[in-house]
């Protein structure tokens, strides 16, 4: 989280919201704190997820969105989280900073199974499988989605803040500038059509699920927008690749990312027809997430808190944006 937003998540505001959702106020542990400040809590003795979350980052009609679209997928038997409303009523609290700016917070039931290490032996086929399904029956129900009364639609994937990339990274780094408009300007002519766009989760990564050893639960939906479903495919290949191979060895990623498609593919396709054009479409979002990612880091990790480790991923993601070369190639 940045250095400017830390300073004003007080004690005072998580307790404050703590009793808005009637929840136990000694009984709460911090799970995350980059993009939001998530906690795992408790309510009648049973533990829930609450997301609090700074004005620079979301506004109120964008959390409303996210957990209308939330609530769709549920009804349509996807698992989901269930967004909890507050003693108010209220799916979405407001709370005032102490510079006048607003924190949010929601509530969310805690997904089922566990976390699955890049590591760990169920990182296999099966997992991967499931994992495609899901996203297949993601992508099957939101074609048919329609926000409720009221709701301000999400953002388009080009609304993205972190693609102006030109405010978060170095000034020096105008190849990664010019590479980045020069993507943006081709993704702007692919087609749209309801089968290969809609409201996507966009970032389903291993850390955004659970695994019972049959089903993934998804959750943090928070940078859910319209984008092509291709990009929602991209992007667990990509995060794969990325935790499993911390220094890149091409022969090794080639044999794992051709495994892993494979089996993602064939759960997908079990609930969803897979988007047309996929194969040319895919390296274009794996090098969208290079960006966003190389942004993302820049806007959030102070340059003096970077280890060597952090170091040397950043600037192999540069060489990558600078050579127009995705994380990977079939």
């Amino acid at each position: 989280m940045e250095k400017a937003v830390d300073a004003l998540m007080t004690d005072d505001i998580l307790t404050n919201f703590l009793r808005i959702y009637s929840l136990n106020i000694g009984n709460y542990k911090k799970l995350g704190d980059f993009e939001n400040y998530v906690y795992e809590v408790y309510k009648d003795g049973k533990a829930h997820i609450l997301r609090i979350t700074h004005s620079s980052h979301r506004i109120l009609e964008e959390l409303l969105s996210e957990a209308d679209w939330m609530s769709y997928l549920k009804s349509k038997s996807l698992k989901v989280p269930e967004v909890f409303p507050s003693q108010n009523g209220n799916l979405a609290e407001r709370l005032t900073a102490g510079d006048g700016s607003a924190f949010y917070a929601s509530l969310f039931s805690k997904a089922e199974g566990k976390p699955i290490s890049v590591r760990a032996p169920e990182f296999n086929k099966e997992l991967f499988q499931a994992w495609g399904r899901a996203v297949g029956k993601m992508h099957a129900a939101t074609k048919s989605y329609v926000p409720s009364a009221g709701i301000v639609p999400r953002m388009q994937w080009d609304e993205e803040e972190l693609l102006t990339v030109e405010k978060y990274i170095p000034e020096e780094d105008q190849l990664v500038i010019k590479h980045t408009k020069d993507l943006l300007n081709l993704l702007q002519n692919l087609p749209k059509h309801i089968n290969n766009y809609g409201l996507i989760h966009t970032d389903l990564h291993s850390g955004n699920f659970f695994y019972d050893g049959k089903d993934i639960q998804v959750f943090d939906f928070d940078d859910c927008c319209y984008h092509w479903f291709a990009s929602d495919i991209a992007i667990p290949l990509y995060y794969s690749l990325l935790y499993k191979f911390k220094e890149a060895d091409s022969a090794e990623m080639k044999i794992f990312g051709n495994q892993f498609l494979d089996s993602f593919l064939d759960g997908y396709r079990l609930e969803n027809e897979i988007p047309e054009d996929l194969g040319r479409q895919l390296p274009l979002f794996l090098r969208l997430r290079d960006i966003t990612l190389y942004s993302v880091l820049h806007k959030k990790i102070a340059p003096d808190e970077r280890n060597s480790q952090l170091l040397f991923m950043m600037e192999t993601i540069k060489k990558r944006i600078e050579r127009n070369a995705p994380i990977y190639v079939s």
